[in-house]
């Protein structure tokens, strides 16, 4: 299934500068990995060595936020945006 991916300014040096690229899978690990397949060590910037999404990156399917759906296997319907959001912290 191809799915758009909305890919934040510190990753677009994966993306040669593209922010949004096609990606194929059926769930977000799929799609993580067909990313990876195509721009090499983006994948590693968006999970940790236990295969588990980093703590400050946030990732939706649609208008969703994936860590209250089915995290790495929420399915990624046909057309479906994805969009990768770094967290920000700081203030006042």
């Amino acid at each position: 299934m191809a799915v758009s991916v909305r890919i934040p300014t510190i990753l677009r040096t994966y993306t040669g500068g593209d922010s949004e690229v096609s990606a194929e899978g059926s769930t977000l690990a799929e799609v993580l990995d067909d990313l990876d397949a195509r721009f090499a060590g983006i994948k590693g910037r968006v999970v940790d060595e236990d295969g588990k999404l980093r703590r400050f990156v946030n990732v939706y399917v649609g208008n969703d936020d994936v860590r209250f759906l089915d995290d790495l296997a929420t399915p990624t319907p046909e057309g479906t945006q994805i969009s990768v959001i770094p967290a920000v912290a700081g203030g006042c």
